[in-house]
């Protein structure tokens, strides 16, 4: 455990990013993505749709790839569901049902969600904090805000939180400060009185500090090609490497010694 913090400060919020940090993906996104885009098909081809799967996921993925590269240089959240609306009406399907566009979303998520497991530590860590006394929230950079509430319900971590909160709801991502803003409004606690914990330096942190958030970096599955790109401009103010270092963290950090 490394702390840059130096002085007395007390916290009353901790905030965690959810993917990395509270629970790990066990699976093998190569094989995974492709089950998945196969379900949302298949989904759809039920309903009655008509297309090539493969010229359709084809351009599916072209769509994603743009809108997520746009939404990294905007921090603006374009959801999955807001994609794939916009192509089936370019491919003359204007007006599909709210029910089919979700239950299609539900199929393809459902693949990769059965390979997200939470972290040994996250229970007792979250028990540990709600004991004494924090107020709890998750802020997720996501593209479906059910696929979110699905996992953390998967994770059985609901009951420690007030507040989830995902890009997908609020419409902007992480690092932008709105969305960590948002939160501590809702939670009445100010920014020099709340924790951020997360794995990616460039969303997690970041946005933590622009926020005048206290930032805390956990770095088990930080192991990233876009870490490694801001390891040396982006200074967390604590490392950790499990999230059973945490509450000793915060301790100290109110009683330095």
């Amino acid at each position: 455990m490394n702390s840059r913090f130096t002085h007395n400060r007390h916290f009353d919020a901790v905030l965690f990013d959810l993917g990395n940090t509270l629970i790990y993906f066990d699976g093998d996104w190569s094989k995974v993505l492709p089950q998945a885009d196969a379900a949302l098909t298949s989904c759809l081809q039920a309903a009655g749709l008509v297309f090539d799967p493969e010229s359709f996921l084809n351009e599916f993925q072209k769509r994603e790839k743009a809108y997520f590269a746009e939404r990294e240089t905007e921090y603006i959240e374009y959801t999955t569901a807001f994609i794939l609306r916009k192509l089936l009406n370019d491919w003359g399907y204007p007006e599909i049902p709210d029910t089919l566009i979700t239950g299609a979303l539900e199929a393809h998520y459902r693949v990769s969600q059965t390979h997200w497991k939470p972290e040994a530590d996250a229970i007792p860590t979250l028990l540990s904090l709600h004991q004494k006394g924090y107020r709890l929230a998750i802020v997720s950079n996501a593209g479906d805000d059910a696929d979110v509430q699905t996992l953390v319900d998967k994770a059985q971590i609901r009951s420690y939180f007030d507040l989830i909160l995902s890009s997908a709801k609020a419409g902007i991502r992480k690092p932008n400060p709105r969305i960590f803003s948002d939160v501590l409004d809702k939670l009445e606690v100010p920014p020099d009185r709340a924790v951020m914990v997360g794995d990616t330096l460039s969303a997690d942190i970041l946005g933590a500090q622009n926020a005048g958030i206290f930032s805390v970096w956990i770095t088990r599955r930080a192991d990233q090609i876009a870490n490694g790109v801001h390891i040396d401009t982006i200074h967390p103010g604590a490392v950790i490497t499990t999230l059973r270092e945490l509450p000793d963290l915060l301790e100290n950090c109110m009683h330095p010694g």
